[in-house]
C-alpha cells in the first residue's frame, strides 16, 4: 500500500507529466474557436509553481514531504495560478497538500483520506470563484465528490478506480449543462485538467492496472478539435503587415547591464520581445525585418546558442512557445517619470507596445505583459502591486481570465489594492480616463468603475477551426466578431466582419467608437470603416488607436 506523504508526491509527479503532455489538447478544447484556449497551458504553469516551490530539493528523487514543504507546496501553486482554471487547480492542490501531508502521513492512504481531500477541495474551489456555473470544472469536482463520499466503505485501490470513473462520466456530461459546449460538440476543458488529477491518484495506487492516459485514450480526447485550418484558408489571406521574422536563440550572460543594454537595443529593431531568464541563461525571442543585427545584439551582450529564424508571413499564428513567457519583455519605454509619490497607483494587464504606451498615456504605472493566451501568474501581479509607488493600488485585469487571479494577488498583498473586472483593454482605458492619482483610492475606484461600465467592447479574430454557431456555420480561417454575448459576426472579409459587429452595437446613445488596431489590421481597411461610419454615423466620433495586439486585428469599444 501507499503511505500518504508518499502518495501526495507520487500525485504530483504524475499529474505535472500528464499535463505536460495533455495541455495543447486541453487547450484545443476551448469551448470558442478563437487562438487563445489555454486552459491546459494555465493549469500546466500552476502545477509546474508548485513543484518549483521545492527548488532546494531534487523533486525526481523525493518520494516523500513534510509539513513545511506541503505549505511551500501550496502556496506555490497559490502564486503561480493563471487564469479561472489555474485559481480553482490551486485550491484543488492546496487541498489536497493539507490532507497527505499531515502529522499521520507516514499510515497508508485510506478512501477516507480520498473522500475527505475531494470534499475540502470541492468547497474551497467554490468559494473561490464569484460566480461559480456548471458544466464546468466545478461540476466534475463535485460530482467526484459526491460519488467518493458514498463510496469509501471500498477498497482503496476499486475505490479509485470508481471515483475516476465518475469523473469520466461527469465530464462527458457538461455538454448538458452548457448549449456553447454542445454546440462545439466539446467538453469542459478544466474539467478535462481535473480528469487527469483523478488519473494520477488512481495511477499512484494501482499503477500497474491502471492504463489510462498511458494504453488508454482518455474519453475527452475524442472531443479534441483540429487546429488545421480549412482549404478556404489561402496564404495570401494573411497579413504582411508588421515585421516578416521572427527571431530566437538562448542567450548565456552574467552582466546584467548587458542584458538590460541588450533589451533596449532590441526594443528599437522589431516587437513582441521576451527576454525571459533564470541562472544567467535567457529565452530570446522578437519579431523583426533585421535579423542580421537581432542576432548581433545578441552576440555583444553574451554567448548566443540554438538560433532559430522563422518566416512569420508563412505561419497562421505565432509560435507558442512565446506564450510561455513569464510576462517578462522589451524595458517599458513608455513610462512618465513621478515626480511626488501618487496617492493611488494603477496596475494594468496589456499585450502589444501599442496598447502599453497607450496605458502609460494615461497614467498606469506598472504594466504587467499578458492577456489572451498569455495570462500572467499572481506573483507576477503581486510583483507588479509591491513596485507600484504608492500604498494603495487598483488593478486593471483587462481579461475576465485574469481578474481571479488578480483578486488573489490584491487578498495576499500588503498594500490596499482593489481591483476593478475590465474584462479587455478598451474597458481598462475608459476606466483610466477617470483616473486621478492625487485622489483617494476610494473615490478612483467608484469613478473608474462607472466609466468601465459605460462601454460595450467587441473583439474579431479568426476562427482556428470549424464551429457551429447558432449565428450560422463558422470555418477554420473565417473572421468573427464577438461580444459578451458570444459570437455577432462571420464572414470571410474582415471589413465585414467588424462593419456588421459595430452595427449591431451602435445604439441612438452611442457617442463614441473606439477602435484599436492589432497585428493583422492594415491602413486601407481602418480607412474603409472610418469612411463607412462618417457616412453612415456621422454624429459619432470615431477614435483609431495603434494597438499591436497579437491574434486580434481589432478592438472595439462604444460609449
Amino acid at each position: 500500500m501507499v503511505a500518504k506523504g508518499e502518495f501526495l508526491v507520487s500525485v504530483l509527479k504524475r499529474y505535472y507529466r500528464f499535463l505536460e503532455s495533455f495541455r495543447d489538447r486541453i487547450d484545443r478544447l476551448n469551448v470558442f474557436p478563437v487562438p487563445d484556449g489555454d486552459t491546459g497551458t494555465n493549469m500546466f504553469y500552476t502545477v509546474r509553481s508548485a513543484v518549483e516551490a521545492l527548488s532546494h530539493v531534487d523533486f525526481d528523487s523525493l518520494v516523500d514531504v513534510d509539513a513545511t514543504q506541503a505549505k511551500a507546496i501550496s502556496k506555490g501553486a497559490l502564486l503561480g495560478a493563471r487564469g479561472n482554471s489555474g485559481v480553482i487547480l490551486s485550491q484543488v492542490i492546496a487541498s489536497f497538500a493539507t490532507v497527505f501531508a499531515s502529522d499521520d502521513r507516514d499510515s497508508e492512504v485510506t478512501s477516507q483520506d480520498v473522500a475527505t481531500f475531494l470534499h475540502t477541495a470541492n468547497e474551497r474551489a467554490r468559494s473561490a470563484v464569484l460566480r461559480p456555473v456548471e458544466g464546468t470544472i466545478l461540476t466534475v469536482l463535485r460530482d467526484v465528490a459526491k460519488v467518493a463520499e458514498a463510496l469509501v466503505d471500498l477498497d482503496i485501490s476499486l475505490f479509485v478506480e470508481k471515483i475516476f470513473d465518475e469523473s469520466q462520466r461527469s465530464l462527458d456530461d457538461t455538454p448538458k449543462y452548457l448549449e456553447a459546449l454542445a454546440r462545439a460538440d466539446v467538453v469542459d476543458s478544466g474539467g478535462a485538467g481535473f480528469v487527469l488529477f483523478v488519473a494520477s491518484m488512481a495511477y499512484a495506487i494501482s499503477s500497474t492496472n491502471f492504463t489510462w492516459g498511458i494504453d488508454i485514450a482518455f474519453n475527452f480526447e475524442s472531443k479534441v478539435p483540429s487546429t488545421h485550418l480549412s482549404s478556404e484558408f489561402r496564404e495570401e489571406d494573411l497579413s504582411e503587415e508588421g515585421p516578416r521574422y521572427e527571431v530566437m536563440f538562448i542567450l548565456e550572460s552574467n552582466s546584467e547591464v548587458l542584458i538590460d543594454n541588450f533589451r533596449e537595443l532590441w526594443a528599437s529593431l522589431g516587437d513582441s520581445i521576451v527576454v525571459v531568464g533564470q541562472d544567467d541563461t535567457y529565452n530570446c525571442h522578437i519579431h523583426t525585418d533585421e535579423i542580421g543585427a537581432s542576432i548581433e545584439a545578441g552576440i555583444q551582450s553574451g554567448q548566443v546558442s540554438n538560433i532559430r529564424v522563422t518566416d512569420l508571413h508563412e505561419q497562421v499564428r505565432e509560435e507558442r512557445w512565446v506564450l510561455e513567457s513569464k510576462g517578462q519583455g522589451s524595458p517599458d519605454l513608455y513610462g512618465v517619470e513621478v515626480k511626488e509619490v501618487p496617492k493611488t497607483s494603477v496596475v494594468a494587464v496589456a499585450n502589444g507596445d501599442g496598447v502599453r504606451r497607450i496605458f502609460r498615456s494615461l497614467g498606469v504605472h506598472r504594466i504587467i505583459q499578458g492577456g489572451q493566451s498569455m495570462n500572467p501568474s499572481t506573483d507576477e501581479i503581486l510583483k507588479a502591486i509591491d513596485e507600484a509607488p504608492s500604498s494603495d493600488v487598483i488593478v486593471l485585469p483587462n481579461n475576465s481570465n485574469v481578474t481571479a487571479v488578480a483578486q488573489i494577488a490584491a487578498e495576499v498583498s500588503s498594500k490596499n489594492v482593489r481591483v476593478i473586472p475590465t474584462r479587455g483593454v478598451v474597458e481598462g482605458m475608459s476606466a483610466l480616463v477617470s483616473f486621478d492619482p492625487m485622489v483617494a483610492i476610494d473615490e478612483n475606484f467608484e469613478a473608474m468603475e462607472e466609466g468601465a461600465r459605460h462601454v460595450v467592447v467587441a473583439e474579431v479574430t479568426r476562427a482556428v477551426r470549424d464551429y457551429p454557431d447558432a449565428i450560422g456555420k463558422i470555418k477554420s480561417g473565417d473572421y468573427i466578431g464577438i461580444t459578451i454575448d458570444g459570437i455577432v459576426a462571420v464572414s470571410v472579409d474582415l471589413t465585414e466582419v467588424i462593419i456588421d459587429t459595430i452595427g449591431k452595437l451602435l445604439t441612438d446613445e452611442s457617442e463614441i467608437v473606439t477602435i484599436i488596431e492589432g497585428e493583422g489590421s492594415t491602413p486601407a481597411i481602418s480607412r474603409e470603416i472610418s469612411e463607412w461610419m462618417v457616412m453612415n454615423f456621422p454624429e459619432i466620433e470615431v477614435e483609431f488607436h495603434h494597438g499591436q495586439q497579437p491574434n486580434y486585428p481589432y478592438l472595439i469599444g462604444i460609449e
